[in-house]
């Protein structure tokens, strides 16, 4: 057993941190959301009054927030992790963030004397729930090694992508190709249906041929083909829209700050942007199926 530190509580968060409980781990529970502390505590962690409290013993401590801005000051304030925590712990950030904001955070903690990794994740909130997750993981070979048995609690696939910040890279990339790809899915579906072909006639074809992806054969945007897909509870997420768009704005900033062209990145991020300023940011990334409709 593993004393272990989880901070963030959100959708992804929570999840996380009642499979480690269910693992046999000691999780000490901390977010500044009440509610979201004593659902932790139902499921077995137990809850701290304070970030310092929640780290000051732990041999291993998870956080899961909103934005860089949060991971640094979690990490870098005066009285954040990098000044509580006990000597020899491994810190995991599992946030998904700006690649320098990672490096920068992972810096200070090497020079602190602790080991840490930055591990964004890929599978969504029923991922998190059922510990399917995959960890795409920047930092030494010695913080990997050591981040490793935590991680494979809330994983299934565990993949060093090399030095810190690394691992941020291949989540944003990743995730650029995932916006650009839903867009691409859900204009076929629409313009098969105007054209008189239904959706499942076109998913049978489409995701044995030359078009299949994921965001069709997995998480296809049209009702009907994939019985767990959002498109099948109203698009209610899932990975919901706003965070698509923050997504692709670091990967836009990424791209930007290594002279890369990404233009498909920016239109997506342009239709995403278009759907979270007319409200519908809560809505599942898929959901881009109904703004496109809209447009027609």
């Amino acid at each position: 057993m593993t004393q272990i530190a989880f901070i963030g509580l959100g959708n992804m968060g929570g999840g996380m941190c009642r499979n480690l409980v269910e693992a046999g781990h000691d999780v000490r529970a901390f977010d500044l959301n009440a509610e979201a502390v004593a659902k932790a505590v139902t499921h077995g962690a137990s809850a701290a009054e304070s970030l310092a409290e929640a780290v000051k013993d732990a041999e291993a401590v998870v956080t899961m927030l909103p934005a860089g801005k949060h991971v640094k000051s979690v990490y870098l304030d005066q009285d954040g992790i990098l000044s509580a925590a006990k000597p020899g712990a491994v810190l995991l950030d599992c946030s998904t963030i700006a690649v320098e904001d990672a490096r920068d955070t992972a810096q200070a903690a090497i020079e602190a004397g602790f080991l840490m990794v930055d591990a964004p994740v890929s599978g969504g909130t029923a991922a998190a729930d059922a510990g399917t997750l995959t960890f795409m993981v920047g930092g030494s070979e010695e913080a990997f090694n050591a981040a490793k048995p935590v991680l494979e609690v809330m994983g299934q696939k565990i993949v060093h992508a090399g030095a810190s910040g690394n691992g941020q890279v291949a989540k944003i990339a990743n995730n650029m190709l995932l916006g650009i790809s839903m867009i691409g899915t859900a204009e076929a579906f629409n313009l098969a249906e105007s054209l008189g072909l239904d959706a499942q006639t076109f998913f049978d074809i489409s995701s044995t041929a030359s078009g299949q992806c994921w965001s069709m054969t997995s998480y296809c945007p049209a009702p009907g083909p994939v019985e767990a897909a959002p498109s099948n509870r109203d698009y209610q997420p899932g990975f919901a829209v706003d965070m698509m768009l923050k997504d692709l704005r670091l990967a836009a900033d990424a791209a930007n700050g290594a002279d890369v062209a990404s233009p498909l990145g920016g239109m997506a991020e342009q239709i995403y942007a278009a759907m979270s300023e007319a409200g519908q940011g809560g809505l599942d990334f898929s959901g881009v199926i109904l703004s496109l409709k809209q447009e027609q």
